[in-house]
């Protein structure tokens, strides 16, 4: 049951209200913004909701039970609040949004609506679109471990144990030559194997794309230059000079732990475990059973 502030519980039972609504948005890096529908900045909670965003939303849906409720949320894009590289690069994925209702004239006035997360964010024509799912969603998402043959860790996690900054699993370089925002020449790596990098992560630490992290798709040598290629292509040009640092990739399978990062003792998968075609076996003739005698 939600308890309302008494003062707005009054103000509704006016019949003539003065409601709009406010956002207030935490990124997963700390930083807070407050955006509201309202045709001026609103202030509570030592934190300014501007207008001038042009923040405006969908109805809300909501259910009884864990069904999923959510809105959506539509604004313009600006240089100093919203800029559409930040959008771009991931910088808002998974913000909390809290949305309340506010009495306008009494800010302290107000009602908490929605607590959610943002989803799915599109941008076209300088406006983007914001999903914001409900907490229900997370109960819509795999939990717990899976029981298969590959290991279920993330490499250099707590749970693998593996040191990335070891200087065999890492790798600095620079961009020598660019053919696009996915593949480029790289210097600084001719120590290591093709593919050694496969499935690692990249982190640039210069160039437009500078703090921005993604995972390597190829690790070719080709006429001796090393060749890497990325899953996504980078939100910036990536320009000849770009330094940045790889870490080794791995495939999740046991073969590779043991061989490549000896570390056979922390595999998080089950690699001796019966496949279908065992399940789906059956006895034959001349097959013995644990050293018994052979079935007829």
């Amino acid at each position: 049951m939600r308890t309302i502030d008494p003062g707005l519980t009054a103000h509704l039972a006016t019949g003539v209200t003065t409601l709009c609504r406010c956002w207030k948005l935490t990124r997963t890096d700390g930083v807070v913004l407050g955006f509201t529908d309202h045709d001026r900045a609103l202030a509570f909670d030592a934190l300014t909701y501007e207008p001038e965003s042009g923040f405006d939303a969908s109805e809300e849906t909501s259910a009884t039970g864990f069904a999923i409720g959510g809105m959506e949320v539509l604004g313009a894009l600006s240089s100093d609040r919203l800029p559409a590289d930040d959008l771009a690069a991931g910088v808002y994925d998974n913000a909390e949004v809290r949305v309340y209702l506010v009495n306008w004239t009494t800010p302290s006035e107000r009602h908490l609506l929605r607590v959610g997360h943002l989803g799915e964010v599109t941008r076209e024509d300088g406006v983007f679109r914001a999903e914001i799912r409900g907490l229900a969603s997370a109960l819509d998402e795999p939990q717990g471990r899976v029981f298969r043959h590959a290991c279920d860790a993330d490499l250099g996690d707590a749970r693998c144990g593996v040191d990335l900054e070891s200087a065999d699993l890492r790798g600095e370089g620079a961009v020598t030559a660019a053919t696009g925002r996915r593949r480029f020449i790289a210097s600084g790596l001719t120590d290591f194997d093709a593919g050694w990098f496969e499935r690692g992560r990249l982190m640039w630490t210069s160039g437009a794309n500078a703090g921005r992290a993604i995972e390597v798709r190829a690790h070719r040598v080709l006429s001796g230059d090393v060749v890497l290629e990325l899953w996504q292509p980078m939100h910036f040009d990536i320009a000849d000079g770009d330094a940045f640092v790889v870490t080794a990739g791995c495939d999740k399978l046991f073969a590779t732990c043991v061989a490549k990062f000896h570390n056979a003792a922390n595999f998080r998968g089950f690699p001796h475990m019966p496949g279908n075609d065992f399940a789906l076996s059956y006895a034959r003739a001349g097959d013995v059973n644990d050293g018994g005698p052979v079935i007829p």
